[in-house]
């Protein structure tokens, strides 16, 4: 008998009854309602979230309104924005509800914003910075993995609220920091004004100087005459003494004396006469010096008395002319004027001395001023250069503050308050989570299709190693049978992944001969494990599916494994299948999926070879095994 009358003889064995075709076909069903049932219960669960019921309690009290800031409720703005977004089925109720509705599964998660939400974001700007809090109410009674999304959820608002929030604090810095350069721009055109005047004050305080020095030079020689002035009129003090002593002699010579009067006379008129003109040139000459009009009315001050004395006195000596021009009439009348010329001569004398020490002290006061002028001259010259420092500093500081207008400065705060911008690039792609899950399931799913075949499918036929005595006949049409029916499952397998569930397929050929290459290597494995160890080996097929279940990486990667079920990951099939899969169905390594696909070569050659081998033993001999019945069935 050959091969292809084996395989023959197993189909209508298979499809001789009713009953029996449907048991076929069922079996054969079995990938497809496994692998196609579950994916399409996970085909894109992302998408059915807007779906999913949250609780959302705002206790927030929001902050008071100031005079530069309105009043503001962020918590409220959190919640508008949720529910505006409607990336769950947001439930905005009382802390009381959410809580019933945890425990009752209304609610898969519930997230709180609490009181002092608002008043913990402000308190950034003072001097206590606190962060603020969301809280996050989940039942993993209800969903284990509600409670994982949750904690997702409230990730991605806290970092939605952490991006805003800073933003808008770099916004403030950043207004503030352009206040601050508008300020520094008029400080620093303050200080040049400033540094100019300043040069402007140090040359007036030059010629300040100049005048201070030429008044006090000046203030001097008015002491030095003032002195004089004074000796003079002690001298004449003494002469008006001589005179009245020596009245009766002037009576002998009165016409000697009368002309000697007369031209006195004269003399203290024209002094007196010039008085005013020299008062009014001690004036302009205090004035073109730089002197202040306080200084010389002080000055002119000490003057006055001495001239209304020197007026005084001329009004005595005139009258002492004439009273020596009437000696002539009276000798006695001579007398007492010489008397009274001596009295005048004394007043003339004190005067002259009060002027002597008023001019000694505008001397002293001139020669304080030049000090004084030379000091103002000195401090205005450190003005001067620290008002031009100033100015300089002040324009280095605006030089290095960044002239931004609005527009860039809204755009540096965004930067600032999130200055990564995620950028994937991807090698390969798989459009939705089912998807993702496809190789993995797909990859199980054939192994679960060729183990139901073997429940009714013969792994050896008895008849065939009775008579024809061919081990490799026998093992290929062992074989052949299941991987046959094993590439149907694939192929309506692969129907319903790529037509009814709709998954993308970059390379649908080298995917479905992936398919169908893993459920004839899971055909030879089978059927080795069948022919060495009869039912048994069938048992010892599903232990390996569940060893390939939890190692074959499907869902997390194989590396997470602890090192014994990694280990087994490098040796048993499924992994491979799951990984040249996804190669072939998001456009990966097609070399790295041939790769695998040799791997899954081997296995099936090594199958194969071992199922031949238990053949050929059974073709030789039997064994006590051989006569017992199974014990599974």
């Amino acid at each position: 008998m050959k091969v292809p009358q084996m395989i023959a003889a197993e189909f209508r064995r298979l499809t001789a009854t009713r009953m029996s075709v449907l048991a076929l076909l069922a079996l054969v069903a079995v990938p497809v309602l496994y692998g196609g049932l579950y994916l399409w219960a996970n085909q894109d669960p992302y998408a059915k979230f807007p779906e999913v019921p949250v609780a959302l309690v705002v206790e927030d009290r929001g902050t008071a309104a100031t005079a530069d800031e309105p009043a503001r409720n962020i918590g409220d703005e959190v919640a508008d924005g949720l529910i505006a977004d409607g990336a769950f089925d947001w439930h905005r109720v009382s802390a009381g509800e959410a809580a019933a509705g945890l425990d009752d599964s209304s609610y898969d998660f519930a997230i709180t914003i609490p009181a002092d939400f608002s008043d913990a974001l402000a308190s950034i700007q003072t001097d206590a910075p606190r962060q603020a809090e969301i809280l996050l109410s989940t039942n993993d009674a209800n969903s284990y993995l509600a409670g994982t999304i949750g904690k997702q959820a409230v990730e991605r608002i806290r970092t939605e609220i952490a991006e805003k929030v800073g933003r808008e604090a770099a916004s403030l810095l950043l207004d503030s920091i352009a206040t601050i350069r508008g300020n520094l721009v008029e400080a620093a055109d303050g200080a040049a004004q400033l540094a100019d005047g300043a040069g402007s004050a140090v040359d007036g305080a030059g010629r300040l100087a100049d005048g201070a020095s030429a008044l006090a030079g000046g203030t001097a020689q008015l002491a030095d005459g003032s002195a004089r002035l004074a000796d003079g009129t002690s001298r004449l003090t003494d002469g008006s003494a001589q005179v009245a002593s020596g009245a009766d002699q002037v009576a002998d010579g009165n016409e000697q004396l009368a002309a000697s009067a007369d031209r006195v006379g004269a003399a203290v008129g024209d002094a007196t006469a010039a008085l005013p003109r020299a008062r009014d040139e001690i004036a302009a000459e205090l004035a073109a010096r730089g002197v202040d009009q306080a200084t010389i009315d002080a000055a002119l001050a000490r003057l006055d008395p001495l001239g209304a004395d020197i007026e005084a006195g001329n009004a005595r000596v005139q009258e002492v002319v004439g009273q020596i021009d009437e000696l002539a009439v009276g000798s006695r009348q001579v007398a007492d004027g010489s008397a009274d010329l001596a009295t005048g001569a004394r007043s003339a004398a004190d005067g002259a001395a009060r002027l002597a020490d008023g001019a000694a002290q505008a001397a002293d006061g001139a020669a304080q001023l030049s000090a004084g002028v030379g000091t103002l001259q000195d401090g205005l010259g450190q003005l001067a250069s620290g008002a031009g420092a100033l100015r300089d500093g002040l324009a280095d500081g605006v030089a290095q503050i960044p002239d931004s207008d609005q527009a860039t400065r809204d755009a540096q705060a965004q930067t600032i308050s999130d200055p990564i911008a995620l950028e994937t690039t991807e090698v390969a792609h798989a459009d939705s989570y089912g998807a993702g899950l496809a190789p993995f399931f797909a990859a199980l799913a054939g192994w679960i299709g060729i183990y139901a075949l073997f429940l009714i499918v013969k792994p050896v036929s008895r008849r065939a190693v009775t008579a024809l005595h061919s081990p490799l006949r026998v093992t290929l049409a062992g074989w052949l049978t299941p991987g046959v029916l094993g590439a149907l499952q694939m192929a309506a397998l692969y129907l319903v992944l790529a037509v009814t569930l709709g998954f993308q397929m970059s390379n649908p050929v080298a995917t479905i001969g992936i398919m169908v290459l893993a459920s004839a290597t899971y055909a030879a494995i089978i059927l080795a494990l069948n022919v060495w160890f009869g039912s048994v080996g069938q048992f010892l097929g599903l232990v390996l599916m569940v060893l390939q279940l939890v190692t074959a990486g499907g869902t997390f990667p194989w590396q997470t494994l602890p090192a014994p079920l990694a280990a087994l990951h490098q040796v048993l099939p499924m992994g491979y299948v799951v990984d040249a899969l996804r190669q072939a169905m998001y456009g990966g390594d097609l070399a790295r999926a041939g790769t695998d696909a040799l791997v899954l070569v081997a296995w099936l050659a090594g199958a194969l070879v071992l199922a031949a081998v238990g053949v050929t033993r059974m073709t030789h001999y039997r064994t006590l095994r051989d006569l017992q019945p199974s014990l599974i069935g």
